[in-house]
C-alpha cells in the first residue's frame, strides 16, 4: 500500500482575512483529503498542531514514505498585502521525482483553481520541506489568503482542494483515483 505523509500549516499566526489561520484552514484540507486517499489504497500519515515544522520533518523522514506534501496558503509582503493571488507549487531543483509531483499537482490544479493560468511551479532550495524531506515532496500554495477574494474562494473549496490535491496523489502513485 502506498503512503503519503500530509503536512498542512503549523502557521496558526497566519491570519486569514476575515478570520482564521493557516494552520486551521490547511488541516481542513488534510481533513477532507483523507477519505479521498484512503479510498484510493493510500495510507495517510500526518503533522499535529502541536509540532514544529522540525518535528514534522523528522516524523516524516522515520517513516519510509512515498511522498511528502505540505499544504499551505500564502501571503503578500506587508506593503502588497490583499493584492496578489495565484497558487504556487515549489519542489526541490534536484528531485526529478519532487518536480514530477509538482507538475501532476499543476496540471489537476488548474482544473479546480480560479484562474488557471496562475498556478506556477517553482523550483526552490529555501523550503525546508522540500529540501530536507527524505520522500518526494512539494509545497503548494493554495491561494492568498490575505486577498479578501482568494481567502473566500478558498474557504468555499475546501473539498474541491482536497479532491485535485488527491487525485494529483493517486495519479503520481500510479493508482486509481476513487471517491469515497
Amino acid at each position: 500500500m502506498p503512503k503519503v505523509y500530509l503536512s498542512p500549516s503549523l502557521q496558526e499566526y497566519n491570519p486569514y482575512v476575515d478570520g482564521g489561520n493557516e494552520e486551521y484552514y490547511m488541516n481542513l484540507v488534510a481533513d477532507a483529503m483523507e477519505p479521498y486517499l484512503k479510498a484510493s489504497g493510500i495510507e495517510v500519515t500526518r503533522n499535529r498542531p502541536d509540532m514544529t515544522l522540525s518535528q514534522a520533518i523528522a516524523d516524516s523522514n522515520s517513516g519510509n514514505y512515498d511522498l511528502h506534501l505540505a499544504l499551505h496558503s500564502n501571503a503578500a509582503p506587508p506593503s502588497d498585502e490583499g493584492r496578489y493571488k495565484g497558487a504556487d507549487i515549489y519542489y526541490y531543483p534536484s528531485s526529478a521525482s519532487g518536480k514530477r509531483l509538482a507538475e501532476t499537482i499543476q496540471s489537476n490544479y488548474e482544473q479546480t483553481y480560479s484562474d488557471p493560468s496562475n498556478v506556477d511551479i517553482i523550483p526552490t532550495t529555501s523550503l525546508a520541506e522540500v529540501r530536507r524531506t527524505n520522500a518526494p515532496a512539494a509545497l503548494i500554495e493554495v491561494g492568498y489568503h490575505d486577498n479578501p477574494q482568494e481567502a473566500q474562494w478558498i474557504r468555499d473549496n475546501i473539498d474541491n482542494i482536497a479532491r485535485s490535491l488527491s487525485k494529483s496523489v493517486a495519479d503520481f502513485l500510479n493508482v486509481p483515483f476513487v471517491e469515497p
